[in-house]
């Protein structure tokens, strides 16, 4: 095992040795070939590689690869934005969709994050913040049509112009022009309002570092109003060559409900905390500490079962007394 480890680690660094080289990472022949076959390489999650445990200049490839990945996933939403905004005038870009080379993926992430966060919520969210949409914010408007029809979504980016390209795609469509709402601003800072929504999404690319990404669930945990839910994309394996990884411990002032590594196509892990209320947990090092909660997780081994064959895996915690 450790061999074919070995083996399959000088492939991924092989594949971001090439990839760092390639003058532009704009979607290409060279570009999609290139990200196919890392992702390709990255998918199997029957392996023990721990990232974090590797040496240091593995670690720091990884965590450049990561970026360039990060990257790559911009443009490509920013090209197939800016296809699907151009369309006539008398059609719906979201008709269209499929076109994105990754919207399965997106409608099953979607699926799988609406049914997890289903046993964890004791109403239907009536907003939603995601932090980070991009140009293309698929899992909102995959939400917004299929699962949560009286929701209204609420989408933060840096970006503007990426702002201005996800606007136009749901501007023609009766229903999501009046439930998608942009705003552009760095999440931290924004202060004011975060604690009106029910739930808040971090992107998996917000925060592609330990440093940036910690900083954004502290000052998310700030300002979420208590008893919010936050759903947070990790990674898991192999996959966690291609996106962050979200470690228990990031998730001071949050209960931890549930994380999830789906076996399939689909790339990230979700994990999924609740902002606490009243008083705070003191860890053994005498600062606030993630709290550890038991879940009824029934439903979702059913939906294990039922939604595909393949094995996954999910983590539970117990509380901590």
């Amino acid at each position: 095992m450790a061999c074919q480890n070995n083996l399959v680690v000088k492939q991924i660094i092989d594949l971001y040795d090439q990839i760092s080289k390639l003058e532009s990472l704009k979607p290409s022949k060279n570009v999609d070939t290139l990200f196919g076959q890392l992702v390709s390489t990255c998918l199997p999650t029957d392996t023990n590689i721990d990232v974090t445990n590797m040496s240091e200049e593995v670690k720091d490839m990884r965590s450049s690869l990561i970026k360039l990945c990060g990257e790559a996933e911009g443009y490509l939403e920013q090209h197939f934005s800016t296809i699907l905004g151009s369309l006539q005038e008398d059609q719906n870009p979201l008709d269209h969709l499929h076109i994105f080379p990754y919207y399965n993926n997106y409608l099953k992430l979607g699926k799988l994050e609406f049914d997890l966060l289903s046993q964890h919520s004791s109403h239907v969210p009536t907003k939603i913040a995601f932090v980070g949409s991009g140009p293309m914010p698929l899992t909102s408007i995959v939400l917004a049509k299929f699962h949560l029809p009286n929701t209204t979504f609420h989408n933060f980016d840096i970006d503007s112009h990426a702002n201005t390209l996800a606007s136009s795609l749901v501007s023609r469509d009766p229903d999501l022009s009046k439930r998608m709402i942009f705003h552009t601003t760095d999440v931290l800072n924004a202060t004011e309002g975060l604690d009106q929504y029910d739930v808040v999404f971090l992107a998996a690319l917000v925060g592609m570092d330990k440093e940036a990404k910690v900083k954004a669930i502290e000052h998310l945990e700030k300002h979420m109003a208590p008893g919010a839910v936050l759903m947070l994309r990790s990674a898991h394996a192999l996959r966690a060559f291609l996106y962050p990884i979200v470690d228990t411990s990031d998730l001071n002032g949050f209960q931890l409900l549930t994380i999830y590594h789906p076996t399939d196509d689909v790339v990230n892990s979700v994990v999924i905390a609740r902002k606490l209320g009243g008083s705070t947990i003191t860890g053994v090092n005498g600062t606030r500490g993630c709290m550890f909660m038991p879940c009824n997780c029934s439903k979702v081994h059913a939906i294990m079962n039922n939604r595909c064959k393949k094995k996954k895996m999910i983590e539970e915690f117990s509380a901590i007394e």
